[in-house]
């Protein structure tokens, strides 16, 4: 009953879902990517089930609590929030009656080595007096480097976020426009075109790491990221990213949509080259018209479709991608306060190219790091009891082809990072830090089933982009689809939102 009378109030719309319910989708995974997809696809009259081998919504959004201590697992930094709005106004409802994001100023803190510190983010005014601090040149060259931004904006996430990108000949037809916005450069090329100080153009090519990529090697597409964040700010949901998954899970309940927890996916089921449905590892089958991954493409064609089934995507080629860098990612309360640390802060090493390389390059864990530390109490005491700070803190590293043994290397590491933080950031760390654990690229291979631990599926080369990169509709099986991290658009939540979003151009209408 709860199917028919979730949208009674809306007129014409509970009988089109009663006469469409035979069809049916399954959406394995119940990240953000798995969410929205079920949540559009229920909106287009199908019934969905979305399942999950996490005891709860959020894929990697999960949340840890630890004595009053609560720390979001995964994504901290909201962007774009209208595509969050959307999923809510597909059912006529306001994302404001289910959860509450506040803007956050200064976007990012940068602590540099020496000492200096900038802040980004807020008014345009604001930024260009911060950047005048540094080299009164780059004032102007800011400038450029936001309008070269917001062209590839208008061109790659305006037009082309949520379009499929399934044809060659689609994107051939890009290439003068490619070649016009200079999309052969790297983001730090691009960067170093227009600003001349050393720590600017750090600070202003990190975006790709938020999305898995190395800023030398990353094309300049993705600096689209910069003008995203100028237009709409940087927010936060007060009671965490995990308060967006349960307000998200709200809405899923009401809708309808069944969500099945602690279901780990054994195989796609294929029949006559279609998707008909998954098997679990218990050997429960679940039979469907439609089967859409929120996963990790890499290890769902390697691991869950029979090689018989596979003629792009074949161990080979997959063995020949790229992928994105692992992270380690310590969680930790303090038992005091560090009121002059921002929400975010970006704490910057001696070495920043030479970094990457050891990281992305010669897959090595380097002795030093570069740090991104979430203070989410900064704008949301109630994640921590009473007078004590909850954080995280990320450190880049290699993923598991660079063969680092974490049971022996994870304990060390972590006192380095707290080591670090002290002297630099938070003093007096070692003394008051509790309830701390980490996680490392092991976790990330064996929690979420990521090739290789990666922390973002495969990285955003050129040739891992668009047309080249995972499709949202399956080379290889029909009525298989696929959204988040490894597809297009590519990772982050507007990209993973935005694969969810391709599918109401590439899924048919329910019979």
């Amino acid at each position: 009953m709860k199917l028919l009378t979730a949208n009674a109030n809306r007129p014409g719309v509970g009988s089109k879902i009663a006469r469409r319910a035979q069809q049916r989708a399954l959406v394995v995974g119940a990240g953000f990517g798995g969410m929205a997809a079920a949540l559009r696809l229920r909106a287009r009259g199908y019934e969905v089930e979305l399942l999950d081998r996490m005891p709860h919504p959020g894929g990697r959004a999960q949340v840890y609590e630890r004595n009053g201590f609560i720390h979001d697992a995964g994504p901290t930094v909201v962007t774009a929030p209208f595509l969050f709005r959307e999923l809510f106004e597909l059912f006529g409802k306001r994302l404001e009656d289910y959860v509450k994001l506040v803007p956050v100023e200064p976007w990012y803190r940068y602590e540099f080595s020496d000492g200096r510190r900038f802040d980004y983010g807020g008014s345009l005014e604001h930024t260009l007096a911060e950047i005048a601090r540094f080299e009164p040149r780059d004032v102007e060259g800011y400038r450029r480097l936001l309008k070269a931004s917001e062209a590839i904006f208008d061109k790659g996430f305006t037009e082309l976020a949520d379009q499929p990108f399934h044809s060659f000949t689609k994107m051939m037809s890009l290439v003068p426009d490619l070649l016009r916005l200079r999309s052969y450069k790297s983001v730090y090329g691009m960067v170093k075109r227009h600003l001349h100080s050393p720590e600017l153009r750090r600070a202003f090519s990190i975006h790709p790491l938020l999305v898995g990529g190395n800023p030398f090697d990353t094309t300049s597409i993705y600096s689209l990221i910069h003008f995203l964040e100028r237009k709409w700010g940087v927010h936060f949901a007060l009671g965490g990213t995990g308060s967006l998954v349960k307000g998200l899970s709200r809405l899923l309940d009401e809708e309808g949509v069944r969500f099945r927890p602690c279901s780990t996916v054994a195989e796609i089921v294929v029949e006559e080259g279609a998707a008909r449905g998954v098997r679990l590892e218990d050997g429960t089958l679940l039979r469907a018209d439609i089967v859409v991954v929120n996963g990790d493409p890499p290890f769902l064609y390697k691991n869950a479709i029979h090689a018989q089934h596979r003629r792009r995507w074949t161990d080979n080629k997959i063995g020949r991608l790229k992928y994105s860098m692992g992270l380690f990612v310590l969680y930790f309360g303090t038992r005091r306060k560090y009121e002059d640390v921002a929400h975010h802060t970006i704490v910057m090493g001696d070495r920043f190219q030479g970094l990457l390389d050891d990281i992305f390059h010669k897959q090595r864990l380097a002795e030093d790091f570069s740090l991104y530390l979430h203070r989410p109490t900064a704008t949301d005491p109630s994640m921590a009891p009473a007078g004590c700070d909850s954080f995280y803190v990320l450190s880049p590293v290699p993923n598991l082809q660079g063969q680092v043994d974490w049971q022996r290397e994870g304990p060390a590491y972590r006192d380095r990072i707290v080591r670090e933080l002290s002297r630099r950031l938070l003093p007096g760390l070692e003394q008051t830090i509790c309830e701390d654990f980490y996680v490392t690229p092991q976790d990330f291979q064996g929690r979420f089933l990521s090739m290789h631990g990666s922390g973002f599926s495969i990285q955003p080369l050129f040739h891992q982009s668009a047309w080249f990169r995972f499709h949202n509709r399956s080379e290889d099986v029909k009525d298989l689809y696929v959204v988040g991290a490894g597809t297009h658009p590519g990772a982050g939540l507007p990209g993973v939102l935005s694969s969810a979003k391709v599918l109401d151009r590439v899924v048919p209408a329910p019979r």
